[in-house]
C-alpha cells in the first residue's frame, strides 16, 4: 500500500519558505497539507533582490501574471549584469541574458569574431549582444517570438523587492489553502529509531507534526546541519569574501534594465534598481578590510540618500554535505550559500524545489531518491561556485592583497581545466547540463580578459562565409532595433507600474 504524504512542513518564510509553500501547494492539488511555520522575531536575510531568466518559469508555473507580480514588488526588469572594474581597473563588461549575435555557421560566432578582433576588425564582443544594446540605451522590451528577427536573441529577469516578493507568494499559498503558524521553535522531536524529524514545538507549547520537513530557516539551518548535524563544506578558499553590507538608497542615476557588479579594493558592490529604491550592497572579506571600513566604503558611492543604516551579513561560502538527509530537506541559506554576484540565491531555491518534486517520496523516504537529490544538487552548486570563482581568478588587478591573492589561487581542477582550454582556443567545454551556457562563460573569459592564443582553424577553411559583412549586419540591426524600443521607464509605466505609496 502507498504510504503519501499526508503533510509537509515548511519551517521558515522569507523568499525561500513562501517559494516552497507557493511551489508545493501548487503542485499537490490538496492532496497534502502545507504549513509554513515563521515567527516575526527572527528576521530574514532578504538580499536576493536580483535573479536570473529562469525565474520566469517558475513564477509561470504557478499562474502568476508577470505585470502584477512586478508592480506588487517595486519590480523592474533585468537583462544582464554589468561588471565594472574586475578584469583590471577602469574596464567593464556586460554579462548578457542570451546569445552573443544570431549564428551564421556550424563554427560558432565567437570563433569569427576573434578573427576579426586578431586584425582589428571588430568591436568590443558586447556590441554583438542584443540584451546589451538594448541595456546601453536603458531600453526594455520583452523579445520577441518570431526567431527570424534579432529582437528574438536576449532573455530577460528581474530585480525585485525580496520581502514583497515574499509576500505576494504567500498571499498566493495561502490562497490555495496553506496554512501559515506564527512561532518561534523552541524544540524537535525526533523519532529514536528512524532519526526523522516528526515534530516542531513552539515557545507557547503547540506542536506542529509533519511527514516531510522543509529547512528554510536560513543561516541556523536548524533542522539539517542543527538537529541531524549534517556538516558544512567552507569554500572560503576560494571564495575569501565572507561579509557584505546592504542598504537601499533614494533612486538617482539612471533606471538601468541591469545589475552593476563593480570591485572594490576587498570585494565588489551591488547596484539594483528597483521601482522605489536602489538596492545597494558590499561583499567583503573580512581578512581585508574592516566593517566600519566596509561601511564607508559602501555609503560613499550610492546614487542618492541611504534610507537605512547599513546592515550587516556574515557568511561563510559553502554547502551543507547533503542537502536531504531523512526526512529533511533544506532550500535556501539553510543548504548553503554563494555570494550573490551572478544571482544564483533565489535559482538555487527554485531548482531545488523542482528537483524535490521529481523526485517527490512517499513516507518510507527511498534512500535512493535522496541520494539523486544530493547528486544533482551538489553538482549544480559545485558548478555554480566554479563560475562564481572565475570571475575572481581571471584578473589582471594586483593592487590590492585581496585580488593578487585570488589571480594567484589554484582554483578547482575542473574550472582550471576550462580556463585552459579557452585559453587555447576559445574553447568553451563542460562536463555536462549546467546552469551558465556558452554564452554566459563566453562573456566572462573575455570579459576578464583571458585572450585566447588562437581561434578555430575551421574559420580559415570556411571560405564562403562573409563573417565580417555578417557580424557588421549584426551589430547595425541591433542598434536599430534597440532604438526602436522603449525605455525601460516607460516600458514599466505603461504595463507594470506599482501603486504611488
Amino acid at each position: 500500500m502507498t504510504r503519501n504524504i499526508r503533510k509537509v512542513v515548511v519551517l521558515g518564510g522569507g523568499s525561500a519558505g513562501w517559494m516552497a509553500a507557493a511551489a508545493l501547494v501548487n503542485a499537490l492539488r490538496g492532496g497534502c497539507r502545507v504549513e509554513l511555520v515563521e515567527s516575526d522575531e527572527i528576521g530574514i536575510v532578504g538580499v536576493g533582490e536580483a535573479t536570473i531568466p529562469p525565474i520566469r518559469l517558475f513564477n509561470h508555473s504557478l499562474g502568476l501574471d508577470e505585470g502584477e507580480f512586478v508592480a506588487k514588488t517595486q519590480g523592474s526588469f533585468k537583462l544582464g549584469i554589468e561588471f565594472v572594474g574586475w578584469g583590471k581597473e577602469g574596464h567593464r563588461y556586460f554579462h548578457p541574458f542570451g546569445p552573443y549575435g544570431a549564428e551564421f555557421d556550424a563554427v560558432p560566432l565567437h570563433q569569427y569574431w576573434l578573427k576579426e578582433r586578431q586584425g582589428g576588425r571588430a568591436g568590443p564582443l558586447d556590441n554583438y549582444s542584443m540584451a546589451w544594446a538594448l541595456a546601453s540605451r536603458g531600453r526594455f522590451a520583452p523579445p520577441s517570438p518570431d526567431t527570424r528577427l534579432v529582437q528574438s536573441t536576449y532573455d530577460y529577469a528581474y530585480h525585485f523587492d525580496a520581502g514583497l516578493y515574499g509576500q505576494h507568494l504567500r498571499a498566493y499559498a495561502e490562497a490555495k489553502g496553506a496554512i501559515r503558524t506564527e512561532g518561534k521553535v523552541v524544540d524537535v522531536r525526533v523519532a529514536p529509531e528512524s532519526g526523522h524529524v516528526e515534530a516542531l514545538t513552539l515557545a507557547d507549547g503547540r506542536v506542529v507534526e509533519g511527514d516531510l520537513f522543509i529547512d528554510c530557516s536560513g543561516f541556523r539551518s536548524l533542522l539539517l546541519g542543527g538537529q541531524l548535524g549534517v556538516p558544512y563544506r567552507d569554500w572560503r578558499e576560494w571564495l575569501p569574501c565572507d561579509r557584505a553590507m546592504a542598504v537601499p538608497c533614494a533612486g538617482g542615476g539612471a533606471f538601468t534594465p541591469y545589475t552593476r557588479s563593480t570591485a572594490h579594493a576587498a570585494g565588489w558592490q551591488w547596484r539594483i534598481p528597483l521601482q522605489h529604491r536602489v538596492g545597494n550592497g558590499y561583499v567583503y572579506s573580512s581578512a581585508h578590510v574592516s566593517d566600519d571600513e566596509a561601511a564607508e566604503t559602501l555609503l560613499a558611492n550610492l546614487d542618492g540618500a541611504p534610507l537605512a543604516d547599513p546592515r550587516p551579513l556574515r557568511f561563510t561560502p559553502g554547502r551543507r554535505d547533503v542537502t536531504w538527509s531523512r526526512n529533511v530537506v533544506a532550500l535556501g541559506l539553510a543548504a548553503g550559500f554563494l555570494e550573490p554576484l551572478e544571482s544564483t540565491s533565489l535559482h538555487l531555491v527554485q531548482s531545488g524545489i523542482t528537483r524535490l518534486l521529481a523526485l517527490w517520496p512517499d513516507r518510507d523516504f527511498d534512500p535512493l531518491a535522496a541520494a539523486e537529490y544530493n547528486r544533482i544538487t551538489a553538482e549544480e552548486y559545485e558548478r555554480i561556485r566554479d563560475f562564481i570563482i572565475l570571475h575572481y581568478k581571471l584578473t589582471e588587478r594586483t593592487d590590492t592583497e585581496l585580488w593578487r591573492y585570488c589571480g594567484a589561487m589554484p582554483v578547482p581542477e575542473p574550472l582550471q581545466y576550462k580556463i585552459d582550454q579557452f585559453r587555447a582556443a576559445g574553447r568553451i567545454v563542460s562536463a555536462g547540463a549546467e546552469l551558465f551556457q556558452n554564452p554566459s562563460w563566453l562573456a566572462v573569459h573575455i570579459g576578464q580578459l583571458n585572450t585566447p592564443e588562437r581561434y578555430d582553424p575551421l574559420v580559415d577553411e570556411r571560405t564562403e562565409v562573409d563573417a565580417p559583412r555578417l557580424l557588421e549586419g549584426l551589430r547595425r540591426s541591433m542598434a536599430e532595433v534597440a532604438e526602436t524600443m522603449p525605455s525601460h521607464a516607460a516600458f514599466i509605466d505603461r504595463h507594470c507600474r506599482a501603486p504611488a505609496a
